[in-house]
Parts: structure tokens; sequence; C-alpha cells
């Protein structure tokens, strides 16, 4: 996927005009933050549940090198192959590589952000080798040659208008009269895909954890293309980023109960489906060949800097649909492959700052995504951090603006001062105008009435009011 971070602000105000994109976005985030309020309403103490899963992250980032060794060894001693890839470009060579060791021409993939990451599917087309996403949203994707534009729900931006036309015009499905019926497009879908298992030479997934106490990845999925995508085909390649490592069976059991209540809504996915190596004699079915591949990709840089808390995500979509901002632009305005709250500080950290200056802006800084996040990760003020980082890169007026700015709200008088010049300006303007608002304030605040009408400043200022009463 093409990095376009940097078009964010052109991204985002072509999105604002979009319709369809909003009604979509209107649909999703809405359904989404219901589900998610409800699910962890349901729990005894969610705010404890947070904590202890945020303890379990941060434990297995803490002991983050022993613990991808005992996931290596436990997995190699059941049979299976790690490989290790510093960036995408290793990790896909990994991948080649094993299929033309197994003479694998067709595969099928359960859905993974990572491989969206290291840019795969387009990696293994030009090397001769297809493959079929087979997760709904990332099928549907897939055949519009567009990209996911929500960590959990690819298809986030579309409305199920839009997919209907699209089945009807790639796929020839039989045209729908009104309404919409969303059980007979799946069905169709289904019945399209379900071939593709048995003809596939091998199959892929990602992994929601690793667990390293038995070598075990673990995908959780609400379709059956996860289980059929890797255990039907005879290899089974698990590409994963090194950050998804849990100590124990323990802190899995606290993180799933999390993951799909913050994602989805439920309390449980329909599928919880388990890996640590092929099949062995008395398993009846499964893959003859196993690999894991462990993708850095920029995620140790992250793990070496202030940011390592951003690693702790465990991809649950949450801040996303609790963001204002992403409400309404959606996720390809963010550029790259992760958008939302989360994006705007890995998809920098990831691809390089200088890549992505806009993203830390891209935020009302209004703290939802914090209180929504299953790990009680710490957005905000990463972005503030990265904001800062990029101090340097900014507009030199722009800088000396906000110095000045911060100065004068460092000292209580020049503070005075400036509301009531403020005030008096304000008011002037809307005795010239005759609205009580201000329409249009003039460079460089003009921003804010681009999109919003300003209010004038009372005649009297709380300093003057509390100077007044404050005695009674």
């Amino acid at each position: 996927m093409e990095l376009t971070s940097n078009k964010f602000v052109q991204s985002a105000t072509i999105a604002l005009e979009d319709i369809q994109l909003k009604t979509a976005l209107d649909r999703s985030t809405a359904n989404a933050n219901h589900g998610r309020i409800h699910a962890m309403g349901e729990t005894t103490d969610a705010y404890s549940l947070r904590q202890q899963a945020r303890g379990a992250k941060l434990r297995a980032l803490s002991e983050l090198p022993d613990l991808l060794e005992k996931m290596e060894n436990n997995v190699t001693a059941n049979g299976g192959h790690v490989l290790w890839a510093a960036d995408g470009d290793e990790a896909n060579q990994h991948i080649i590589d094993i299929c033309r060791r197994h003479d694998c021409k067709r595969g099928v993939k359960s859905k993974s952000m990572v491989t969206e990451e290291i840019n795969l599917v387009p990696t293994l087309k030009a090397a001769g080798i297809d493959m079929l996403e087979t997760d709904l949203g990332e099928y549907i994707i897939q055949i519009d040659e567009s990209h996911p534009s929500h960590i959990v729900m690819p298809i986030m931006h579309m409305t199920k208008e839009k997919v209907r036309d699209l089945f009807v015009e790639k796929l020839g499905m039989e045209p729908l009269p009104d309404p919409v019926d969303p059980v007979y497009m799946t069905k169709f879908a289904r019945k399209t895909l379900r071939q593709k298992y048995l003809e596939a030479d091998f199959g892929m997934s990602g992994g929601n954890f690793l667990i390293a106490e038995t070598g075990t990845v673990v995908i959780v999925t609400n379709e059956g293309n996860g289980r059929l995508s890797t255990g039907l085909p005879p290899v089974h390649i698990a590409v994963v980023g090194i950050e998804k490592i849990v100590p124990t069976w323990e802190d899995f059991a606290t993180l799933v109960q999390l993951l799909p209540r913050s994602a989805t809504g439920q309390r449980m996915t329909v599928y919880c489906n388990m890996f640590n190596g092929p099949a062995q004699a008395e398993d009846g079915d499964g893959p003859d060949h196993f690999y894991l591949i462990l993708v850095d990709n920029g995620r140790s840089d992250i793990y070496a800097s202030e940011y390592t808390e951003a690693l702790a995500c465990i991809r649950c979509g949450a801040c996303l649909n609790t963001c204002p901002v992403y409400q309404n632009v959606g996720g390809h305005s963010y550029g790259w492959v992760y958008p939302g709250p989360i994006g705007a500080v890995i998809t920098p950290l990831l691809k390089g700052i200088e890549n992505a200056e806009p993203l830390p802006f891209a935020s009302s800084l209004c703290g939802a995504c914090k209180s929504a996040c299953p790990v009680d990760i710490n957005i905000p003020d990463m972005l503030l951090s990265l904001r800062h980082d990029l101090e340097s890169e900014q507009d030199p007026m722009w800088r000396v603006g906000m110095k000045a700015y911060a100065f004068g709200f460092e000292h209580p008088l020049l503070y005075e001062m400036g509301g009531k010049a403020a005030g008096v300006a304000t008011r002037m303007i809307s005795g010239i105008t005759g609205k009580e608002n201000i329409e249009q304030l003039p460079p460089p605040v003009d921003g804010w009435t681009d999109y919003r009408d300003f209010p004038t400043f009372g005649e009297q200022t709380f300093h003057d009011w509390w100077r007044k009463n404050r005695n009674e």
C-alpha cells in the first residue's frame, strides 16, 4: 500500500464531502461503539479487567526477547519452523522461498494486518503466486482493488448498497431488488469461496496472540475462513508481528475477554483457532508443514524508544470507532495500513515521522481513544510527544506564534490583558456585522471559523466576576 500519510489534510477534506462515506461511517462506528459499551458493561469490573490486560501486555514487552526465544523453541519442538524477518522484504522473501520449496502456486489467506503492512499480496503476484483473501471484508476489498479502511472491519467505508453493486459488477451476482439483503450476498460469497480452499496449495494467517509457554499461535475470527485457510491446505504459514506475544495462557484468558468486546461488542468471537505446529499422526487432519514468520519491520525501534507502550496494542479498533476524527474522515485519509488514533502514533514510528507529519495533529486530544482502549494505552500523551518531535519541522512563524501564545498564558497579567483586548475586538466585530457570533476571523485564527462560528466574548470576564463576588 502506497504511503500517502503526508496528504492527510487533502484526503480528509475530500472525505468530508463524501456522502456515501459519511453514511457508512455513521452506521458502522455508532454500532461498534454501542456494542463495545454494552459488552464491557456486562463485566463485573471493566476497569480492573483493563488494568489486568494492560499488565499482561506490559509484562510481555518487558520480557520480549526471552519470550520470543521461548516461542521459537516450543514451535520447533512441536515440529514447526520459525523464521525471523527484519523487514517486510525479508518476510515476503521467506514466503516466496517456502512456496518454491513446496511447489505452491495458489494460496488462501485469513485476515492479517501485518501482511497488509508488508505488501504481501502484490509481491506474491509479481512472483507468479496467486493469493486469495478469504475474510469476507478483505475479499470485497480485493475484488474492488482497494485497501482496508479499518483494523477489524476492512470495509467500514462501504455501504451494503455499494457491496451489492460490486458483487453484481465483478462477480456476476444476480441483481437484488431493494432493500439489499446482506444474508443473500454472504451466501453468494461463501459459495464462490468454498471451492478455493480445496484447490489451495498453501494457507496463510496472521496471529492475534502468540503464547510463549506452549509455542501456540492464536487467531480469533467470526468466519470459518480462518479455520479452512489454515487447516485444509498442506502448508500453513503464519505471519505475526513480534509484539503479539504474551507469556502464559492465563494472560491470553484475560486478553481474549477484551478483544472481542472492544472490537465487535461480542463476549467471544465465533471461532478461536490455535496452532503450534503441523498436524500430528493422531490428529487426522491439518497441515503437513507449519511455518511461523516473526516480523520486526520497525518494531524493535519502537521498543527501544519512549513509545514502547504503543506495542501493547491488540488491534481491536476501539480507538478508531470512538475517535471523532476517524468517524468523519474514515481510514483511507490516514494514508497507510493503520488508521485512527493508534495509526496516528504507529505510522510515524514505523514509516518515519517525516513521512507522516500531519497524523499526530489529526486529533482533538479529547481522550476518547484512551478511555476505549482495552489495555489503556495513553495515546493522547504519545500524540503530544510526537507533536513535540515535529516542532523543528513546523513553519518558523507558526513556532514563534505558539511560543508567544504560551508565554501569554504563563503570565497572569498578560493573559488578562489579552482576554480584555479580545473581548473588545470580538464585540466590535459583532457590532459591525450585527450578528451575535463571528462567522469569519482573520488569519491565522481563521481555521476555527472555516468550520464553526466563534462566540463573542462577554463584557465581564471570569476574573472580574470572581473579584467582585468572592467575598460573598
